[in-house]
């Protein structure tokens, strides 16, 4: 007897590898929730796949509570959350809520949209193991994570890139801490490097349109390749390592800045993001 299809929440599955994702494993015949901001692409997916759809931009933080709000009305259990949703910008800008883009669309917002799931979460693994997954990159090697200033105010642009490692490095230590503060409960904490892919993803970088330009477009895999950690890690398989490892494709423990490994960093980021989304004194993660 087959066993009844999981349900599996990726962000940023309009396009990229979030939505090849969606495909292989809506192929794969499980319960596939499709969430991206751009309405025409997310149900291109959806109708592709036969997956369940949401929009949703990272950018606006009432769309994540939103999001969760309906994820929460449609779906009995959630068996993975794939938290893969995210952005490189060239140019410095605020959101709506007054955090730099960057910083709010790959850390602060999915952190909100974990605290928000974390009760389905943990009842979901009642029956059977969950795991929340982060797609972070090797870019974290050149983060520099400063915690009075999650939103760059002080320091130099320079083209974003920096600010972009900086919230892979955020992503990271999120995925060790959240596996250690949910140690016990069922449900796993994992993050990714997918490797360099050929997608939109970055197209407003000048080093990205030349490296395209040069290589035709053929400087990495593509997104199908991109997508097989993230495949992997949302399967039903045993993943073989300790919650909160971090994997540069497959392999586990990749290289990674050395803040990475700073627990008390952990710790720390935990807490002033849970401040910056006046979480402090809620329940759910923030108060785990």
């Amino acid at each position: 007897m087959k066993p009844s299809p999981r349900t599996i929440v990726i962000t940023g599955a309009s396009s990229g590898i979030g939505a090849s994702a969606a495909e292989a494993l809506a192929a794969q015949g499980e319960h596939v929730v499709v969430v991206g901001r751009n309405a025409q692409r997310v149900r291109e997916v959806a109708e592709r796949t036969g997956a369940d759809s949401f929009v949703a931009d990272f950018e606006r933080l009432d769309d994540v509570r939103s999001l969760a709000s309906g994820l929460l009305e449609r779906l009995d259990r959630i068996d993975v959350l794939a938290n893969n949703a995210g952005g490189l910008y060239h140019e410095r800008q605020n959101t709506v809520d007054g955090h730099e883009r960057t910083i709010q669309t790959n850390h602060l917002a999915p952190f909100l949209l974990t605290h928000l799931l974390r009760d389905r979460l943990v009842e979901s693994a009642k029956d059977g193991p969950v795991r929340v997954i982060g797609t972070a990159s090797m870019a974290n090697t050149f983060g520099s994570l400063d915690l009075d200033d999650l939103d760059w105010q002080k320091r130099p642009w320079r083209g974003g890139w920096q600010a972009y490692g900086t919230s892979k490095l955020a992503d990271i230590l999120f995925a060790r801490e959240l596996g250690e503060r949910l140690t016990g409960t069922g449900v796993t904490a994992y993050s990714f490097h997918p490797g360099t892919i050929v997608t939109r993803f970055g197209e407003q970088s000048p080093l990205i349109r030349f490296g395209n330009a040069v290589t035709g477009g053929r400087y990495g895999r593509s997104a199908v390749g991109g997508a097989a950690p993230l495949i992997a890690l949302a399967s039903d398989r045993p993943v073989g390592e300790p919650t909160g490892t971090y994997f540069d494709r497959f392999t586990a423990n990749g290289r990674v800045n050395r803040k990475a490994r700073n627990p008390q960093l952990a710790h720390d980021l935990w807490t002033t993001t849970a401040k910056i989304l006046g979480l402090a004194s809620a329940g759910g993660l923030a108060a785990a």
